[in-house]
């Protein structure tokens, strides 16, 4: 019982109740509490009758209702989560890596909404295992700033450190957060799994195609196998393309027309007309001319719009109504 935080408890509270009481509750809670908490009741399994009768005990009757073991499904915790701040941003809080993988720890808990340009200096001189530990508590966009604004061999270092993140230990990240604490940001923490290939792999998704092709190169040349598991679980734009025609026809529901307009502006006439089938006739009629009428460009803006297409994609797979090919060796469908 000692052990256990106050987020800890406040979530054993809350998913002791019927979901619209622990809804209501959470309505008064600050967002930055609603994430904290609901990151602990995410990860729960089963509460203990005994540790419910310790944090709570008026919701004796209920824990002896559910047997020795209250069983806790992702489902309830997102339900709830859902009632207090919508389904959009339950979905984007349960869906978000930095989500699963960050450590519990209120001065980096701030990491994920600071703007990443306040951390350029601070990670200039900062080692690798550290700017590692501070990207893996980072959403993927704004991990993705810092790393852009890194030299070649700090990016292959940070991502290397990065992938391989396993546990940390209580005095490190003690220590981390103390001085982001004094040189930023104005302890009682257990190791835990953060970081891993597939946080990296979705935040050199975020890169521009530049420094993407110079880390995975790099990473190819000094550690083959690292890079295979990254670019495994990467899908870029290009890969929209390679989609099967049930597939392709699912996301062009999804998209807006503005930004299939703009990804589709570099390239190639060739390949394009893979879209154009997989719409009507007047579909890609109009496509073509929205094409033909942008306006010059930037480059970023182009890949912002391709980005947001992958994004849309991924959102598919995730529901189960695209399915995606990945990694180097092409799978057959049968």
């Amino acid at each position: 019982m000692d052990n256990l935080s106050n987020e800890e408890k406040a979530a054993i509270i809350l998913l002791a109740l019927d979901e619209a009481r622990a809804a209501e509750v959470m309505r008064h809670l600050r967002p930055a509490e609603i994430k904290r908490v609901g990151r602990y009741m995410s990860r729960i399994n089963t509460i203990p009758a005994e540790t419910i009768n310790a944090v709570a005990k008026e919701f004796i009757n209920i824990a002896r209702e559910k047997g020795r073991m209250l069983a806790v499904q992702q489902q309830t915790a997102k339900n709830i989560v859902a009632r207090a701040l919508g389904d959009k941003e339950a979905e984007n809080l349960f869906s978000d890596n930095t989500f699963r993988y960050a450590i519990d720890n209120p001065i980096v808990d701030k990491l994920r909404d600071i703007d990443p340009k306040l951390l350029l200096e601070f990670t200039k001189t900062e080692h690798p295992q550290t700017i590692a530990l501070i990207l893996a508590n980072m959403k993927p966009d704004s991990a993705a700033v810092i790393m852009e604004n890194m030299s070649p061999a700090m990016q292959i270092e940070v991502t290397k450190r990065m992938a391989s993140l396993k546990s940390v230990p209580y005095e490190f990240i003690e220590e981390v957060a103390k001085t982001l604490e004094e040189e930023l940001l104005s302890s009682h923490i257990e190791g835990q799994q953060m970081g891993g290939v597939r946080l990296m792999a979705d935040i050199i998704n975020r890169l521009s195609p530049a420094t993407e092709s110079a880390i995975m190169t790099a990473l190819e040349e000094s550690d083959p196998d690292l890079a295979y598991q990254i670019r495994s679980l990467m899908f870029t734009f290009d890969d929209v393309l390679k989609l099967d025609d049930k597939s392709l026809q699912e996301v062009l529901r999804e998209v807006s027309s503005e930004d299939l307009a703009k990804a589709l502006k570099v390239v190639d006439p060739t390949q394009r007309e893979k879209i154009y089938r997989n719409m009507s006739k007047r579909g890609a009629e109009m496509l073509k001319e929205e094409i033909d009428l942008l306006p010059p460009t930037r480059v970023s803006e182009v890949e912002k719009s391709q980005r947001a297409i992958v994004d849309v994609v991924k959102k598919l797979e995730a529901e189960g109504k695209v399915i995606l090919s990945r990694g180097a060796k092409e799978d057959e469908f049968v």
